[in-house]
């Protein structure tokens, strides 16, 4: 029996039709973790005269559907499909920074430590790994109170991880979480919530400083506030040299979602029409004013410019530089 050889037409029009024989469900493009190994998990880069450093706590995972409670799940699912995301889960990295000006390092919340999920609390030894000392931060910044931002603060013996360091958090954040029997106030599903909250913040209250909007915590670095997501929440903002980024904490949480849907809120935004107008605001601005942003929950290292586009917004990455020098 002749072998059968198909003639390069032949190849071209399988080719043609092998969409045809695919699966009908929607394809998902999926880039494993590393089989063995990985990288340091920080990123260096400037703002003018500024050095920052990117540092990683990890990730964790939240259900799909949280990230609109006011969209419908068919829209969301379409979203998701649209953008290669998974449908049901939504992964969040953890971006932490330090900010190098002059003599001051101030590092940007403290992750979770060991007390929230086991796939974070990665930011101790990614800071190591980066070159930075503990002992070298000077202030900490708390965006918020929530686990994966303030329940690291304190070690296994309930002591402050940065003992020389200045911690600065909103007025509003703090009273709110720290109000004499809050923790009867909320729902039972934040109980533990608020427990982490007041025992993260007491473990560093003899360093501990409330702030107002527009505080400045050392020359060029800013916090003000972008309340939503919590009432109190505050966000930062580095400027030197004529340019200027804003870390947003979490008031701006996703890059396709907060950008593209800016009206959804999420399950854990405390205030949502506060939420949207606060991110809204923030959007307008970066876009404008062609300022660089930094997430907290923005695939790692975070790092990005914002563009307006039909009513909405798209993120662009900074772009990857290998070091000549």
């Amino acid at each position: 029996m002749p072998l059968l050889r198909p003639s390069r037409r032949d190849i071209l029009k399988l080719t043609a039709a092998a969409p045809a024989l695919a699966l009908s469900a929607p394809a998902r493009a999926m880039v494993s973790a590393p089989s063995s190994g990985q990288a340091a998990g920080f990123f260096r880069f400037n703002i003018g005269a500024a050095k920052l450093t990117v540092v990683s706590d990890g990730h964790f995972t939240s259900a799909a559907r949280d990230i609109g409670i006011n969209a419908e799940e068919d829209e969301i699912v379409a979203f998701m499909e649209a953008h290669f995301l998974d449908t049901t889960t939504h992964y969040e990295h953890t971006n932490h920074v330090v900010i190098e000006v002059g003599d001051a390092k101030v590092l940007v919340d403290v992750g979770s430590g060991n007390r929230f999920v086991s796939t974070t609390g990665r930011m101790l030894e990614n800071l190591a790994a980066s070159g930075i000392a503990e002992d070298e931060i000077t202030h900490v910044a708390l965006t918020h109170a929530h686990p994966d931002h303030v329940w690291g603060i304190r070690d296994d013996f309930d002591e402050a991880i940065f003992p020389d360091a200045e911690y600065l958090i909103g007025a509003t954040e703090f009273d709110w979480w720290t109000l004499d029997g809050r923790v009867d106030m909320v729902e039972a599903s934040r109980q533990s919530m608020v427990i982490g909250a007041v025992n993260s913040l007491n473990a560093a209250a003899p360093q501990m400083m409330m702030v107002t909007n527009g505080h400045e915590v050392a020359p060029g670095i800013s916090m003000i506030d972008t309340p939503g997501h919590t009432l109190g929440h505050m966000s930062l903002i580095v400027e030197s040299e004529g340019e200027s980024l804003l870390i947003t904490g979490d008031s701006i949480r996703d890059p396709y979602v907060s950008l593209e849907k800016p009206q959804w809120v999420a399950e854990i935004d405390m205030d949502p029409e506060q939420t949207v107008a606060t991110r809204e605001k923030l959007l307008d601005r970066v876009a404008a004013d062609r300022m660089a942003v930094l997430s907290y929950h923005f695939p790692f290292p975070g790092v990005g410019h914002v563009v307006a586009d039909n009513g909405a917004y798209r993120f662009i990455p900074a772009l990857w530089q290998w070091n000549q020098g």
